[in-house]
């Protein structure tokens, strides 16, 4: 069977055509141009011969029902995760992969253990959104939020990424609010700055981990390439430019980074800066383990005293493998 290929499409058409092609693909959602009766029949059949919408995909439910990871197969064969989570406020948020596997190695991530293919072109990446707005509409529901924190570096593969934003964003098409859009990077400076040049209202995200160079180059090696010091100066001037409050994601993990001494320590380093921290409980990847709960309060108080803003990120599939660092592309 023929995989779900947009990739020429909106170049072959005249705009009045493509306006229909993609109400059919982003608003109802169709996966067989058989059913777009308001298309000729000899265009219809030309369609799905040139750019069929069916995508193959095995589901997993977690036992609560709010999170579904889906494995899709590519064109290659080779398979991606993505995951839904149900929000009990009401918002629908998608977790996309960027990467076929991921180049960079982070400990504590099944990802980088899994190592890196490929990057994923931009319609691969759209396909994954596009599988659970089908999912929703069942239910009368819709993606509210779209976060690029699934498999990969999003800034490694930063054009199809861009791509993909701007079409999901197009008011002809998906038209999702470019506020809805998050990506999670572990800190690339220079594609910090172009993505404020680019996409200044996307929410950006950094990997931090640690509060130190010594500690996060244990965790995540890139850090020898971008340390600390040289990422946050980027941020610094990616909210200059943009005004846009930045989330630095901060994983708990039980006696390597949880420390009093490292809230201490992270509360210095963000202080006085347009931000907020996100505690992620450390999801079983390899020997890392989550903090205690006791030690997370504590960590978040600390932080709250010297006035830094922080959150605790809700756990969502555990028991499937599609909580943070569990995605893996295994069959």
């Amino acid at each position: 069977m023929k995989s779900f290929n947009l990739k020429g499409i909106f170049e072959k058409y005249s705009n009045y055509r493509i306006k229909q092609l993609k109400r059919a693909i982003f608003v109802n959602l169709v996966d067989d141009w058989s059913l777009c009766t308001s298309l000729p029949k000899e265009l219809r059949d030309d369609l799905n011969n040139r750019y069929p919408l069916k995508i193959e995909a095995k589901e997993f439910y977690s036992k609560d029902e709010k999170t579904v990871k889906t494995l899709t197969t590519l064109c290659d064969d080779l398979r991606i995760e993505s995951v839904l989570m149900r929000y009990r406020d009401g918002r629908n948020s998608v977790c996309v992969s960027t990467q076929v596997g991921c180049p960079l190695g982070c400990r504590f991530c099944a990802t980088g253990k899994f190592g890196y293919k490929r990057n994923l072109e931009w319609n691969e990446i759209i396909e994954q959104v596009i599988y659970f707005a089908r999912l929703l509409k069942k239910e009368n529901k819709k993606i509210t939020n779209i976060v690029f924190m699934g498999m990969g570096e999003p800034f490694l593969n930063y054009e199809n990424v861009k791509k993909s934003i701007l079409i999901l964003n197009d008011k002809d098409g998906f038209n999702l609010g470019m506020r809805r859009f998050s990506i999670s990077t572990v800190g690339i400076p220079k594609m910090i700055l172009k993505l404020a040049e680019d996409l200044p209202q996307v929410n950006l995200a950094i990997s931090l981990h640690a509060p130190n160079d010594k500690l996060r180059s244990k965790l995540m090696p890139i850090n020898q390439k971008y340390p600390i010091d040289i990422v946050l100066k980027a941020v610094d001037e990616y909210i200059k430019i943009t005004n846009r409050r930045v989330m630095f994601e901060y994983i708990m993990i039980n006696n390597i980074n949880d420390k009093e001494e490292y809230a201490y320590e992270l509360a210095e380093l963000l202080k006085n800066k347009l931000c907020f921290v996100n505690l992620i409980p450390c999801n079983k990847v390899n020997d890392y383990i989550s903090s205690k709960k006791e030690k997370i309060n504590k960590f978040m108080s600390i932080l709250t005293k010297l006035n830094i803003s922080v959150v605790q990120r809700t756990s969502f599939g555990q028991d499937i493998k599609a909580a943070c660092g569990q995605l893996a592309g295994k069959s």
